[in-house]
C-alpha cells in the first residue's frame, strides 16, 4: 500500500511558517501517527503527535489516497482527553 499524497494549501504553508513547525515532521505526524480521531462538530479528522517537545493536533481531510492538512494547533493531552469525554473527538 503506497503512502499517501500531501496536498499543502496555502494557508497550512503560513501556519507551518507562522508557528516555526518542519514541513517534514509534520508530515511525518500525518503519515504515521496512530493516534487519530475524528472531530465531532466539524467532521475533520484529527492527527495527534509529538513536534520536538510540543504536542500537536492536526485537523485533516482526506481525498482518496490524499490528506490535506487543514491547520495545526499546539495542544495538551489534557485537552484531548476532554475532547474524548465530552464527545467532541471519537476513536476514528
Amino acid at each position: 500500500m503506497a503512502e499517501p499524497t500531501i496536498r499543502w494549501t496555502d494557508y497550512m504553508q503560513y501556519r507551518l511558517r507562522l508557528r516555526g513547525f518542519e514541513p517534514t515532521v509534520v508530515e511525518h505526524i500525518l503519515r504515521h501517527s496512530t493516534e487519530r480521531y475524528l472531530d465531532t462538530v466539524t467532521g475533520l479528522s484529527v492527527t495527534v503527535g509529538r513536534h520536538g517537545r510540543l504536542l500537536v493536533m492536526i485537523p485533516y481531510e482526506r481525498e482518496g489516497e490524499t490528506i490535506v492538512p487543514v491547520t495545526i494547533h499546539i495542544t495538551s493531552r489534557r485537552q484531548i482527553n476532554f475532547r474524548l469525554k465530552s464527545g467532541r473527538f471519537t476513536h476514528g
